[in-house]
């Protein structure tokens, strides 16, 4: 039997490309999607998956990444999202080691170029989809669709909403997951290449291993053993679902099931339900055996207590999904808080968007079981099966997902959502034959405004303050928007511009305690106390274990001289995280203040040993045993701070102080100066310099360090009375010697 192309793949108004040149067309179109964020930063969900994932750092034993979760936190943790993803970790780790450290541009990179391999493997996966296998007697081969083939891989390739995926460097997990996804398809594919009724069990296993290595990229993985599954029996055995369904149902009976069993059928679906169920058992071990516990902040629908809102607003999801894949220009990096509004009743209009959805689906069902045309039904069919079952996992329909929306789940559902955008632009040039260039122009149009698209909202991604910003058209009334824009203002000092978007984030949640907190914090910066307690007080009232907020508003009350309050704040923070470094600090200065020098030197010493890195805890030990009259013991802690810091200038001085009251010249002056080396340009250090060498008898250097400090700073205390002090001096000492 010869191959064939499908009857419609020639009129597609496309050029008819070789292998390579159409492989490389993809990868060139895949490439100028998103190479501008090649040199982009860390943001959003980076910092804690890539910057706070200790994980990554080749100090951790390699070992780690197989217990804990994707952001590196023990999978037995309350607090873990059990996301179990070790090979994507594994990645992000030789990234690290390659450049030397966390440098954005080589992540970037490698996402960009996994993207570029992913569309480019997309050919062959919709030319299977589409061309179908042809038995000739010696094996099942492909049979050809290379212009369609070729057009769906270009969609792909382009499609704005993947821009999360590939410009996010936390959707390295999707690509991975992708890319595997699609080797153990093209695999199981490979099995049935021995001809009738035969096929290879070993690369059966195959794919079921490769599907094992998707789930470790991503969870998502799994789901290829579906596809393989519709594979088998819509194009393998070449089954007729409406026809089989009609016979069944009419109780006829079907010559085809006994030929579905000889075939083998059966074993092979076995084999793939028998592997898909031991992966998801090892998972479900590995998870701890217990869901990851969200809030209704983070999924709302599925706390609904009602259950035909809850199935109403999951239906909404979809429907806005199904846009996200339509219409790209409506993207966010956070879909939570707000962002989308429960439908409540059905006098909500919105509810119009879910009925349509699924009048489309029904639609593009009909035409998939029903059509006469085998080439027509197959396409569809796979299109539909490509587009919902990788969605699955994010449906709600088996288990509570953190997310309303998350665009990077649309990676490989979009794969069905351009196979048959493709068939319709094949269909459509087939049949208006009139409008081929009308159709030309459309397809050319669609595909460049998807390239600038995807080029625009990866320029978005390059940085935190663009990607945030660019959300505020979209999700007005997503408090957790306006929190990171608010946060992002302050990180680059513009507090006042913060305030006004960490108040807006209260006013549409008034529990997000985390906005809460941060805006405190900026107002006790603006001494603005009172509302500060007020906001502090409300955010500990309704998150009692938040450990931070506690400590901040021991902080405020320290400040309003509640110190029996502060003190009890402060010790709620401890209760809350043991192992919390700055509030064991930040209580040692309110002892300080209380003249309670021992607590307060317990309590820094408690913060040196959780953190030993603490400079601000090591110093005020070594002021605060100066000021007590303890030299000795602070000039041994100072050296003890030195051997952790050995340059930290601000403990060099303190330490210097202490040595100079000892009379240890030649010691203090050797600290000061290694001070000085390290931060040239502090009036103070050149001024106590200057003392010491007062006190040594020094005295041209004494002047000239007195001098250098009043230029650096002409209001310091104490410095020109004690200059005007040795001018007398050398003037005297200039008489004497006259």
């Amino acid at each position: 039997m010869l191959l064939s192309e499908p009857y419609w793949d020639h009129h597609i108004p496309l050029p008819k490309l070789g292998p390579l040149h159409s492989r490389l067309v993809t990868a060139f179109v895949a490439l100028i999607c998103f190479i501008n964020s090649y040199d982009g930063d860390f943001v959003f969900d980076d910092s804690e998956a890539i910057i706070n994932n200790k994980d990554l750092n080749p100090d951790t034993p390699l070992s780690n990444i197989w217990k804990n979760d994707f952001w590196g936190s023990n999978l037995n943790s309350n607090s873990s999202y059990k996301s179990y993803r070790p090979l994507t970790v594994l990645t992000f780790r030789i990234n690290y080691l390659l450049a030397g450290g966390l440098h954005p541009i080589g992540f970037h990179v490698l996402n960009i170029a996994l993207h570029c391999v992913i569309s480019v493997l997309m050919i062959d996966v919709f030319a299977i989809l589409i061309g179908g296998l042809v038995h000739d007697g010696r094996g099942v081969k492909l049979n050809l669709s290379p212009k369609a083939s070729f057009l769906a891989a270009l969609f792909f390739a382009a499609h704005p909403v993947h821009t999360e995926s590939v410009a996010g460097i936390v959707g390295r997990a999707d690509l991975l997951c992708a890319l595997f996804f699609q080797l153990s398809f093209m695999v199981y594919c490979k099995a049935f290449q021995g001809g009738d009724k035969k096929f290879s069990v070993l690369w059966i296993f195959s794919s079921i291993l490769l599907c094992a290595v998707a789930m470790l990229c991503k969870e998502q993985g799994i789901t290829v053993l579906g596809v393989n599954a519709a594979f088998d029996i819509l194009m393998v055995c070449n089954l007729n679902i409406y026809e089989l369904a009609h016979r069944l149902l009419s109780r006829r009976k079907s010559a085809d099931i006994g030929g579905l069993v000889s075939s083998g059928l059966l074993m092979r679906l076995a084999l793939l339900f028998l592997g898909g169920s031991f992966l998801l058992y090892a998972r479900w071990r590995i998870m701890g055996t217990g869901p990851p516990s969200f809030t209704e902040v983070d999924n709302p629908a599925s706390f609904a207590e009602n259950v035909i809102l809850r199935i109403v607003n999951y239906n909404y999801y979809y429907s806005l999904n199904a846009w996200l894949l339509l219409c790209p220009w409506w993207l966010c990096f956070d879909w939570s808080m707000g962002c989308v509004p429960l439908i409540k009743s059905a006098t909500d209009w919105r509810i119009v968007w879910p009925l349509l959805l699924w009048c489309c689906l029904m639609g593009l069902v009909y035409q998939a079981l029903c059509s006469q045309d085998s080439n027509k039904r197959r396409t569809l069919t796979f299109g539909l099966v490509l587009l919902v079952i990788p969605f699955l996992p994010a449906s709600n329909l088996f288990f509570r997902v953190g997310f309303v929306i998350a665009e990077r789940v649309l990676y490989i559902s979009s794969a069905g959502y351009c196979l048959i955008l493709a068939y319709t632009v094949g269909y459509c040039s087939c049949n208006w034959k009139k409008h081929k260039r009308l159709l030309r122009a459309a397809t050319l149009t669609l595909l460049c405004v998807n390239v600038a698209r995807s080029a625009q909202r990866s320029q978005h991604w390059r940085s935190e303050q663009s990607l945030f910003t660019s959300a505020l058209s979209v999700c007005p009334l997503n408090a957790k928007v306006h929190y990171n824009v608010g946060k992002n203002l302050a990180d680059r000092g513009n507090q006042s511009a913060a305030i006004k978007y960490y108040r807006e984030a209260v006013r549409l949640h008034p529990k997000y305690v985390h906005a809460m907190n941060n805006l405190g914090n900026i107002l006790k910066e603006r001494n603005e106390l009172k509302e500060a307690e007020e906001l502090l007080s409300s955010a500990v009232h309704i998150q009692p274990d938040f450990a931070a907020a506690w400590m901040n508003l021991g902080i405020v009350q320290n400040s309003l001289k509640k110190f029996d309050e502060a003190e009890q704040s402060y010790w709620n923070a401890i209760r809350f995280r043991k192992k919390y470094p700055d509030c064991y600090y930040n209580l040692g200065r309110l002892y300080a203040d209380l003249n309670r020098s021992i607590d307060a030197l317990n309590t820094w010493r408690n913060a040196t040993m959780l953190k030993p890195d603490h400079s601000l805890a090591w110093n005020n030990m070594v002021i605060l045993l100066d000021n007590t009259g303890n030299l000795a013991q602070a000039e041994l802690i100072g050296k003890e701070a030195l051997k952790i810091l050995p340059k930290d200038h601000t403990i060099m001085f303190s330490l210097a102080n202490v040595l100079g009251k000892q009379e240890k010249y030649k010691e203090s002056e050797g600290f000061f100066l290694n001070a000085l080396k390290i931060n040239p340009n502090v009036a103070s250090c050149h001024g106590n310099l200057a003392v010491l060498y007062h006190r040594w008898g020094k005295l041209d250097l004494a002047k000239r360090h007195y001098e250098l400090s009043l230029r650096l700073d002409p209001s310091a205390p104490g410095t020109k009375e004690n200059y005007n002090m040795l001018k007398r001096k050398l003037k005297q000492r200039q008489r004497t010697v006259g």
